[in-house]
C-alpha cells in the first residue's frame, strides 16, 4: 500500500537534495537561497546583473553594413505579364 503522499512534491523526502555549491563564494547553498548560500551573495548576485558584468558581449552593426549583409532580392515576374 502506497502513502497518501507519494506524488506530492512538497513532502519531505526521506534524502536531502544535493543543492551544490553556492556561485558567488562556494560555500554550500541553502534552499531558502538556492542556487545561493545566502541572501548577500543573492544580493551580490543581483548585483553584478544590475551593473552590467553579466552582459553578453554584442557588436554594434551599422545600417549600412546590415544591407550590406543582407542578400539582395530580385524581383518574380507576375502572371499578368
Amino acid at each position: 500500500m502506497t502513502g497518501a503522499n507519494d506524488n506530492d512534491p512538497t513532502a519531505q523526502d526521506a534524502e536531502p537534495k544535493a543543492l551544490g555549491a553556492c556561485p558567488i563564494c562556494r560555500k554550500t547553498a541553502t534552499e531558502k537561497y538556492r542556487p545561493f548560500c545566502s541572501k548577500r551573495c543573492a544580493d551580490v548576485d543581483l548585483g553584478r546583473w544590475l551593473g552590467g558584468t553579466y552582459a553578453i558581449p554584442a557588436r554594434v552593426v551599422d545600417e549600412d553594413e546590415e544591407e550590406e549583409e543582407q542578400p539582395r532580392r530580385t524581383p518574380r515576374p507576375s502572371d499578368d505579364d
